[in-house]
């Protein structure tokens, strides 16, 4: 695995690190022990699969607070994605900042997204797969999110959102004064 910094603390986008032959190729996706080696949250408790009707389909922006913060690594396995993640960890030097990485089955990279960062994607093709690993079992009295298009955030998403749940489009903005007890 390659380990590519992002302009955000502690986020990573991940690329596979390929050994080809006349068979096809192979690669690790995801290691313990190097992730721990990165300072990582290293034990993933949990794999989700989102599989996506229609290019539009936005999800997102979900996080959990303590005690189930949770990191992801994320991978699009079928079709493509833009994948957005937002640092609410108020003592990080990027609070408030914002990444956005296309995740394709053809690029086969994943992004790992670290504790207290929402993340949500938007999808660019017709029958997208997702998948990805979790730190942290659901918990859904930890679950928090904030909108998509909120404007303290500035994400230019790559196309308009055709489909997204009630729960994802009644997320509140981002309210700048909340106590450190509400972001968790």
């Amino acid at each position: 695995m390659i380990f590519e910094a992002t302009n955000l603390e502690g986020a990573y986008v991940l690329k596979l690190r390929e050994h080809a032959d006349e068979r096809g190729s192979f690669a690790r996706a995801y290691c313990q022990r190097t992730f721990a080696e990165h300072g990582l949250e290293s034990v993933m408790v949990q794999a989700n699969v989102s599989l996506n009707h229609a290019a539009g389909t936005l999800r997102g922006m979900h996080y959990q607070v303590a005690p189930s913060e949770e990191a992801k690594l994320v991978r699009c396995t079928r079709g493509s994605i833009v994948d957005v993640i937002v640092d609410l960890r108020r003592d990080s030097p990027t609070y408030l900042q914002h990444l956005a990485v296309e995740l394709s089955a053809s690029n086969r990279h994943a992004l790992y997204v670290p504790p207290m960062c929402a993340h949500g994607f938007l999808t660019l093709e017709d029958d997208t797969e997702v998948s990805y690993l979790v730190s942290a079992f659901y918990d859904p009295s930890s679950e928090r999110g904030v909108r998509h298009d909120d404007e303290a955030f500035g994400i230019a998403w790559p196309r308009s959102v055709a489909v997204i749940s009630p729960k994802d489009a009644a997320w509140p903005d981002f309210d700048h004064g909340a106590s450190r007890a509400r972001l968790g």
